[in-house]
């Protein structure tokens, strides 16, 4: 197994664009000619990113709300949040857990993540539709780092990327919902700062990390660029590594707290 972590070169980000992605196209070819398009090889140790709802309309995870039937409690949740009744119907079928909403959005744990709405998603959706998540967003990420191996002779890295709100603050950032071909999660703990001092709970999210650097690049409306390559990230890359590393709501600082409420 061969790791490497150090990289003193700059981070580098290319926006691959693509072909509208249709469902139950094959993601590997849009992939391919993403990248001859752009006229980019594809080195050792590159990190190649791909949007969530592009991956998601390759596996035909597309619904039509019309062919939606809401239970009582899609539309009690209708009522109290102001959602989409078959909107809401998809996300109590769809979601592991339902916390409550806000006006437009229900707050649920889907696969070890807080997300809203499951990941369920109406933008870049085709009119009257949704994209469910990704059936498995780390089983696709492998499959990718595969095929890129097999195509130019590679390891990579790959991450399935997402949008996602930070609590108390606006707009969206990125966040790794799969991960292939590197440590999602560099453990720190043990290490020493620049004073000395042992870090006791540093880690450090690095698929989250660039992610964020992709969506950048990505976008978030009409850029029709679902891929994002990455060279010279300071990731340890083992091409056996795989997934994101979760925890449960009991051992979260926000939802811990919050759960106990305020104390002034």
């Amino acid at each position: 197994m061969s790791l490497h972590s150090q990289n003193s070169k700059p981070l580098e980000l290319f926006g691959l664009k693509s072909d509208l992605i249709r469902p139950g196209d094959d993601i590997f070819s849009h992939i391919k000619k993403a990248l001859q398009n752009a006229s980019l090889e594809v080195l050792e140790n590159d990190i190649l990113v791909i949007a969530e709802s592009a991956l998601a309309t390759s596996e035909n995870q597309i619904v039509c709300l019309s062919e939606i039937q809401p239970s009582p409690q899609a539309l009690e949740f209708e009522r109290l949040y102001q959602i989409d009744s078959r909107e809401a119907e998809l996300v109590i079928r769809e979601a592991d857990t339902i916390f409550g909403g806000v006006f437009g959005v229900l707050l649920t744990l889907k696969d070890g993540l807080l997300c809203p709405n499951a990941g369920i998603d109406n933008s870049n959706a085709p009119r009257d539709c949704v994209v469910l998540y990704p059936k498995n967003p780390t089983k696709s990420a492998q499959d990718i780092a595969a095929f890129i191996f097999e195509e130019f002779g590679v390891h990579v890295g790959v991450i399935i990327a997402d949008s996602r709100t930070q609590p108390l603050r606006l707009g969206c950032t990125g966040v790794a919902i799969g991960a292939a071909g590197f440590l999602a999660t560099v453990d720190k703990r043990g290490e020493t700062d620049l004073f000395g001092k042992t870090l006791s709970v540093t880690r450090i999210a690095v698929a989250d990390n660039l992610a964020s650097a992709a969506e950048a690049v990505m976008g978030e409306s009409d850029e029709s660029t679902p891929f994002v390559l990455i060279r010279n990230a300071k990731a340890v890359f083992d091409p056996d590594a795989s997934g994101i590393v979760t925890i449960s709501p009991e051992e979260c600082m926000y939802w811990g707290v919050l759960k106990k409420g305020a104390e002034k």
